[in-house]
């Protein structure tokens, strides 16, 4: 179960790390490629999904980096279309940072008898976009407006509403190609003071953010685009975010 291992990382203060792929910008080819380099660095899940999904290559993508690696493949959908029971695990996020009520809830309407149907273990998940210093794709997807870097507190209350809802996870998510990653102290802040695990992505560029990311109390850091500029990263990222408590 994938909530068992991240709730262990939350417990044991161990640091996880995953790997998020796009299918738009990773060919299934290069997926086999990825699976031996995530094994030989202790990668702990690999995220799989992408704003737009133009290129409908998702379960050939998954099913390559299973031929490879039994790391759990967690989908991180852009939207109802990206789910398919190739995959481990679901993301079900709630944009509960923003006001738009089809990624608070409409989406999950369209798509719930899909996801009840497809075996996959679901994670309730409270995402929270927070400024990563230039727009990105998923705010302006999302259509919402991200929370100030220099808010943590709205940030903690905001995590707290979607843990009193219920949620099995808060995902603070600064987004793909952010200048800057969510500042530490926000990190710290919304960690220390919820009980569920806290994933934290966006800007995480250089395996010293990552590390800076773990240490501030993030369960488990996620990193794409950097990894998709020189997969090579993947290992010293990893053993970045594993040093780091």
């Amino acid at each position: 179960m994938v909530l068992t291992q991240l709730q262990a990382f939350k417990t044991q203060k161990k640091g996880g790390f995953a790997v998020l792929a796009d299918p738009d910008k990773i060919a299934p080819a290069d997926m086999q490629h990825m699976a031996r380099l995530c094994n030989d660095a202790g990668v702990d899940l690999l995220l799989m999904g992408g704003s737009l999904l133009m290129v409908h290559q998702m379960e050939l993508c998954i099913q390559r980096f299973k031929a490879e690696s039994d790391i759990p493949v967690v989908l991180f959908p852009g939207s109802p279309a990206q789910v398919t029971p190739y995959a481990d695990a679901l993301l079900y996020l709630s944009l509960i940072s923003g006001r738009n009520p089809e990624l608070l809830i409409g989406q999950h309407v369209a798509s719930a008898p899909q996801v009840k149907a497809s075996g996959l273990e679901v994670l309730s998940t409270g995402y929270i976009i927070v400024d990563g210093g230039t727009p990105t794709t998923v705010s302006y997807m999302s259509n919402t407006t991200p929370i100030p870097a220099d808010k943590p507190d709205i940030a903690l209350c905001t995590a707290w509403a979607g843990e009193l809802q219920g949620k099995h996870l808060i995902y603070l998510d600064a987004g793909s190609g952010a200048r800057r990653p969510v500042p530490e102290a926000m990190i710290r802040k919304v960690s220390s003071n919820i009980a569920i695990p806290l994933i934290v992505g966006g800007g995480l560029s250089d395996p010293d953010k990552v590390y800076a990311a773990s240490a501030a109390g993030a369960d488990l850091v996620v990193v794409g685009n950097a990894i998709e500029r020189d997969p090579l990263l993947i290992r010293d990222m990893a053993q970045a975010a594993k040093a780091a408590v």
